[in-house]
């Protein structure tokens, strides 16, 4: 069964630091493009960033540029999502989902797999 488990919310201050993990089991990612969403109350699903199977090839969304570092250890079947300079709006459940392709896919129905979500709250 393919499944993956996201790990590393938590609830941080303004200017603080998190790392999200995203383990899979079940299957290998070395042939998936991973991207990290976010869904906050009351608002749509948005990407936040993808990164192609290689690992070469890195996406980001503006709000997140220069603060979040994606990256994969396909040896750990792990995909993780460093964020850094934290700010209340970056407050949303996060996800990671997997394409069934080598490089990021632009649209979200194109992830195929998506795990269960790990909260992140941002506050003082």
């Amino acid at each position: 069964q393919l499944q993956f488990v996201e790990s590393g919310g938590g609830l941080v201050q303004p200017g603080g630091s998190l790392r999200l993990s995203c383990a899979a089991s079940g299957f290998t990612l070395d042939n998936y493009a991973i991207g990290w969403f976010r869904q906050a109350p009351g608002k749509n699903r948005e990407g936040v960033s993808c990164i192609s199977s290689s690992g070469g090839n890195t996406i980001y969304a503006n709000s997140v540029k220069g603060r979040f570092t994606i990256s994969r250890d396909n040896a750990k079947n792990t995909v993780y999502l460093q964020m850094n300079s934290l700010k209340p709006e970056d407050t949303a459940v996060y996800y990671c989902a997997a394409a069934v392709q080598a490089m990021c896919a632009q649209q979200i129905y194109e992830y195929d797999y998506w795990g269960q979500g790990t909260q992140v709250t941002v506050s003082s």
